[in-house]
């Protein structure tokens, strides 16, 4: 027996809007809300949110006084392929060093981290 369901994680943000059309744009799915707050279904997957935060200041990877607090790990086909297209959507690189491993890591245009993994 679970005692509850994970309803959505959400991501605070200066701008829910822009940010949800960044993860809509990697994810699939239709964003929907106002400046606020913005929920975006990613179709076949679990929902994520994208709040409002006023005075929001991103974590920085890898730093213990702005600790990440949490990163997605998104599975992706071909490596390349998909960092060309979240690059195309404004995301950053964080760690270049590695090329040869399974994963790679982001920043969203808000300054979450989160991770291609090769499948």
């Amino acid at each position: 027996m679970t005692v509850a369901e994970l309803g959505a994680v959400v991501l605070d943000c200066p701008d829910p809007v822009a940010l949800a059309g960044f993860y809509a744009g990697v994810l699939g799915g239709s964003p929907e809300g106002d400046e606020t707050w913005v929920d975006l279904k990613v179709p076949g997957g679990q929902s994520l949110a994208f709040q409002a935060a006023s005075g929001f200041v991103p974590p920085r990877w890898p730093a213990a006084d702005r600790s990440q607090q949490f990163h997605l790990d998104l599975t992706v086909e071909d490596l390349d392929t998909a960092e060309k297209e979240v690059l195309a959507l404004g995301a950053r690189p964080l760690d270049t060093e590695d090329r040869s491993r399974s994963w790679r890591v982001y920043a969203d245009p808000a300054g979450h981290p989160f991770c291609l993994c090769a499948s």
